[in-house]
């Protein structure tokens, strides 16, 4: 995996998207601290990345305050109420997927972790908005992303275990095959759900029924 970065007078970010990068960069422009720049990379990273990182995962943080404290921040979803052993056993399973909605036992964290992160960051000074940090996000979603190689590598080899999953396709694929290196692909619904970021940001739980509350 290469390893973009970018540098400012106030510091230098890195992330495995140049795009991802810049954003981090253009946060430090604006007088953003580190968090605030990361929140943007992580939701960049998710609209240019998106075989690698999106808002279904986790998020784990590790920040090294200015006196040297380290903390960290754990964006992992609680478990499912219903993830319960009988569940399983009445769709037929006697383990727990790999793959599927059954998978999931746990609610996704990782717009939680941006929350958390942006509640440290205004402590440590940080007074940039929500919308702001995630404006490049919702433009690289809404506009389009180049595909990358690793994305079709990634995509063609679990395309047996993922092309059924719902919405799996949808969001993808073209015209149910993997996308193409160098082509450009959109996420539309990514994007209206960040663009639908309200002034106080994500709730701090999140849920996939309706991905528009994540941002809520």
């Amino acid at each position: 995996m290469d390893l973009h970065t970018a540098g400012h007078r106030r510091g230098v970010v890195a992330a495995p998207h140049h795009a991802a990068a810049e954003a981090g960069r253009a946060i430090l422009a604006e007088g953003g601290n580190a968090l605030e720049a990361m929140i943007a990379m992580a939701a960049t990273i998710v609209a240019v990345y998106p075989h690698m990182n999106h808002i279904g995962g986790d998020g784990f943080w590790l920040v090294r305050e200015r006196n040297g404290r380290v903390r960290a921040l754990m964006g992992a979803g609680r478990a499912g109420a219903d993830a319960r052993i009988d569940l399983y056993r009445e769709h037929g399973y006697d383990d727990i997927p790999a793959r599927g909605p059954l998978a999931a036992l746990t609610v996704p964290g990782a717009v939680a972790a941006w929350m958390l992160a942006l509640e440290v960051a205004k402590a440590q000074g940080g007074r940039l908005p929500l919308a702001l940090l995630l404006e490049a996000a919702t433009r690289h979603a809404g506009d389009g992303y180049v595909v990358t190689k690793s994305q079709t590598r990634l995509t063609t080899e679990k395309l047996a275990e993922l092309k059924d999953v719902p919405g799996f396709a949808a969001t993808f694929l073209a015209d149910g095959k993997p996308p193409e290196a160098g082509t450009v692909r959109r996420q539309p619904a990514l994007a209206a759900t960040e663009a639908a970021a309200s002034p106080a940001g994500p709730a701090p739980t999140t849920t996939m029924s309706n991905p528009i509350r994540l941002m809520r």
